[in-house]
């Protein structure tokens, strides 16, 4: 990808900061008036802010399931462990209780991933040595190795809320991670398509919840709009039409699906094209959710615009009675355009006013 590092890890900045309001707190100033070439220095900032923060407020501790074998009874006696411990004339019993722990899986996320951090070469040395003054916190915590960690597991209540900016964080830094087979140091991988795709849908939508609470933006499902009998067998089969944006002014209606690829346009014998797939997902997107075919749901494919390629700007095309559109969210510029694309997108569509 042709692009401006600078300018474009700015606008990742800006754009986690949408997706995750903590980031606008005090303690993260700092991090917002820096200037970074490496996508990893930035979320080593962030990070080293982040526990630094939560290290001052206590580590999130929980019950954790452990297993011991004791001379006294704690908890729930394990039978088989002490039958074995029996027969090897060992006079402990084999325990199972629950302890008040530090050494739990979001500790070992955020201890895995500043060790990981202070090993690379993309990150300054200053940061590493902050990381470094942050890790001496996690003494009770065990390292684990990132390839088991269970990631669907991580729930946020309100006891560990500011974990999930942390956590976050540590899926882009670890999913982006190779380890060497040479000297045990640890190669940063490029800031993946698939690592910004989420985050580029979820800044959309949170921009617009901000700016535009009007429009009611929501990220629904869509049901398919079937004449058969809801038990039937083939309904089960049909995929959910999860939408990443909708937007709502009285009787208009623009569903926007927000695409992040290397490249918007496809090669198509000699010829630059849209990608087929994406149109027929919009137009499922908006025939479904226009059951009565007024005409008044619109649909948008918004492109992440990253590398300097030609895009077919223009007025939206009409199929069926429907209005589709295409055009790109140009993350090579400032924010404030990229602000002034995404407000343009209101008054095109008519949803502004």
């Amino acid at each position: 990808m042709t692009i401006n590092k600078g300018i474009f890890i700015q606008n990742i900045y800006y754009m986690l900061s949408y997706a995750f309001q903590i980031l606008k707190q005090e303690d993260y100033k700092q991090v917002a008036g820096e200037k970074f070439e490496k996508i990893h220095d930035l979320f080593a900032a962030i990070l080293e802010k982040g526990v630094s923060r939560q290290v001052k407020q206590g580590l999130y501790r929980e019950y954790v399931p452990m297993q011991e074998d004791l001379s006294v009874m704690r908890g729930k006696l394990n039978m088989g462990e002490t039958v074995r411990l029996k027969v090897q004339n060992k006079q402990k019993l084999g325990c199972e209780f629950d302890e008040f722990s530090e050494d739990n899986l979001y500790n070992q996320i955020l201890k895995v991933t500043i060790h990981r951090l202070i090993r690379t070469d993309d990150v300054a040395p200053e940061r590493k040595q902050a990381l470094r003054r942050v890790s001496v916190f996690f003494g009770n915590v065990r390292l684990i190795q990132p390839d088991h960690i269970a990631w669907n597991r991580l729930i946020y209540q309100r006891n560990n809320r500011n974990y999930e900016l942390l956590l976050n964080i540590c899926y882009l830094v670890l999913n982006g991670m190779l380890q060497t087979t040479e000297d045990g140091s640890y190669k940063l991988l490029a800031f993946s398509d698939e690592h910004m795709e989420r985050l580029y849908e979820k800044f959309i939508l949170e921009y617009y919840k901000q700016h535009h609470p009007e429009l009611r933006p929501v990220a629904p499902i869509i049901e398919w709009n079937h004449t058969e009998e809801p038990d039937s067998q083939m309904i089960q089969f049909l995929p959910k039409m999860k939408t990443d944006i909708v937007l709502k002014n009285g009787d208009k209606t623009l569903i926007i699906d927000a695409k992040y690829y290397g490249k918007t346009m496809i090669e198509n014998y000699d010829k630059a094209t849209l990608r087929s797939a994406h149109l027929y997902q919009i137009f499922a997107y908006v025939k479904n959710m226009d059951t009565a075919n007024t005409g008044n749901v619109s649909g948008l494919l918004l492109y992440a615009k990253t590398e300097d390629e030609v895009f077919p700007e223009g007025e939206p095309f009409v199929i069926d009675g429907s209005s589709i559109g295409a055009r790109t969210l140009d993350l090579n510029n400032s924010f404030d355009l990229i602000s002034t694309q995404l407000e343009s997108v209101i008054y095109d569509y008519k949803l502004g006013g």
